[in-house]
């Protein structure tokens, strides 16, 4: 059985450079974010933009909704893969990383297509209840993971897509010796989503570990 090779920074970067580039802006939000210190690691991976834009290409996706947008790479990375006529709504709790996200949408020509709702995302979700989505990306606050996927899942089309990051938790997932509220939460949503039978899923070890479903 072929073994799956170990990512390491040097490989990682290889890959970002023989991957399809990033635009001006995505690569301006990167920089801004290595400004911010620990807060950046909020931010998704190169690898996740790649996948992203690519997932949405092929899934022939017109709508989705983003749980967690901090200054704005993912949105960036959904709305640029998106038909023009195509929408995206991004929820986040954060007004000051908000101003910042709308500031790069403008800036690349795409604020036309991404509507933003600051407030905590389980009240926008309640309020947005009955919108359908082709596809939702959750990347917000770890205790929330569960009710979020289940929110979610009720307001995606058939055939549609709901991709969660961080679902290996730096690898803490595995680590017997982690018991903090976080990391046991990411291991209960996971456990959830697998047993799902309203999904087929899988995790992709992307950046922080990323799962992909599809809803049945």
């Amino acid at each position: 059985m072929g073994k799956n090779i170990e990512i390491s920074e040097k490989i990682e970067k290889y890959i970002n450079n023989f991957s399809f580039k990033l635009s001006p802006v995505q690569k301006e939000i990167i920089d801004y974010n290595n400004t911010l210190g620990n807060e950046k690691r909020m931010q998704v991976a190169i690898s996740q933009c790649h996948f992203l834009h690519l997932i949405i290409k092929i899934s022939n996706i017109k709508n989705v909704l983003e749980i967690g947008t901090f200054t704005g790479l993912s949105a960036l990375s959904i709305a640029l893969a998106l038909p023009e006529y195509g929408k995206l709504t991004a929820l986040d709790k954060d007004k000051e990383t908000s101003k910042i996200a709308v500031s790069f949408f403008k800036k690349a020509k795409q604020d036309k297509k991404i509507q933003t709702i600051v407030k905590p995302a389980l009240d926008s979700l309640d309020e947005l209840k009955n919108q359908k989505y082709d596809m939702v990306f959750i990347d917000a606050d770890k205790l929330n993971y569960k009710e979020y996927y289940e929110k979610s899942i009720k307001m995606i089309n058939k055939g549609g897509l709901i991709i969660i990051d961080n679902v290996l938790w730096h690898g803490e997932v595995v680590d017997e010796d982690k018991m903090d509220k976080f990391t046991l939460n990411i291991r209960e949503l996971n456990e959830h989503v697998s047993s799902d039978k309203r999904v087929e899923q899988i995790i992709i070890p992307l950046g922080d570990g990323m799962t992909v479903c599809r809803v049945l």
